[in-house]
């Protein structure tokens, strides 16, 4: 079971209108849109307290969370959804495949996996997602691409952020742990093979995109504790780094590979 106190991050500005409010185990981020806040994956329930106590830190109010992007259906990062749009009557916003996730039809949130009995915090998304939808909040726009493997409806995202007049790309890869396309757990909730067959498509459909910042949604996806204290020591911005998505790819091809070859 998760202990949040020991995951704890400190939130910050990681450029112009892109924060980090998630913790050591899951990522959680904010874009001030400046129409309202988005919030790019809820994490676990457990961990609510942090997104919405860490924003608050960085002077920005969770009763401004207009919409919930999330990148796929697992339970830590969909796990505080629910209380937030209670609370705040936030939009919610995922990827059309996994819907029977985030609404209880299918118990394949991966809740069990990490510990919990089961996933009981269901919402219905307001905005569900296909593959190159694109749409704006404020003055960001958000384009969707349908990244499968992780769960049918992964979705990365690609975005622009801003500070003053420098505007960069910023990207998240929906998600690329290969715990849900082993076989014990596909065979085990009957799941199609060519999840995990098709992934390297997902992988060649995202490897020739101009991306600037890329975030991750775990922090070590991204090494995003490391790149904090690098800014924290005065040096440049590390996530500034045009070749940061091509490195990435190539690690969980890598990991894809050595799965295989395992025969996992």
């Amino acid at each position: 079971m998760l202990k949040t106190w020991e995951g704890y991050l400190e939130p910050f500005q990681i450029f112009g209108n892109l924060y980090f409010v998630g913790n050591r185990f899951v990522s959680s981020h904010i874009i001030d849109t400046g129409e309202g806040l988005v919030l790019l994956d809820s994490n676990h329930p457990e961990c609510l307290y942090m997104v919405t106590e860490g924003m608050r830190k960085l002077g920005l109010d969770p009763a401004n969370i207009t919409h919930i992007l999330h990148s796929h259906g697992h339970f830590d990062h969909i796990g505080g959804t629910r209380a937030l749009v209670e609370m705040y009557g936030c939009k919610t916003i995922i990827g059309r495949e996994d819907v029977p996730y985030v609404t209880g039809e299918v118990d394949l949130t991966w809740a069990k996996e990490l510990g919990y009995d089961a996933y009981i915090q269901t919402f219905c998304p307001d905005i569900v997602l296909d593959d190159g939808d694109v749409f704006t909040i404020g003055n960001t726009t958000f384009r969707a691409v349908s990244t499968p493997g992780h769960t049918p409806g992964t979705m990365s995202y690609f975005f622009n952020v801003q500070d003053g007049d420098t505007v960069y790309t910023a990207a998240m890869f929906g998600g690329a742990g290969m715990n849900s396309m082993k076989l014990a757990f596909l065979n085990k909730y009957g799941l199609p093979h060519s999840l995990r067959e098709n992934f390297p498509l997902s992988l060649e459909k995202v490897k020739d995109e101009q991306v600037d910042i890329l975030i991750g949604n775990h922090p070590g996806d991204v090494d995003t504790a490391g790149k904090w204290a690098q800014i924290q020591a005065g040096e440049p911005n590390p996530f500034i780094d045009t070749t940061a998505l091509t490195r990435r790819l190539a690690y969980i091809r890598k990991q894809y590979d050595d799965m295989i070859a395992s025969g996992e």
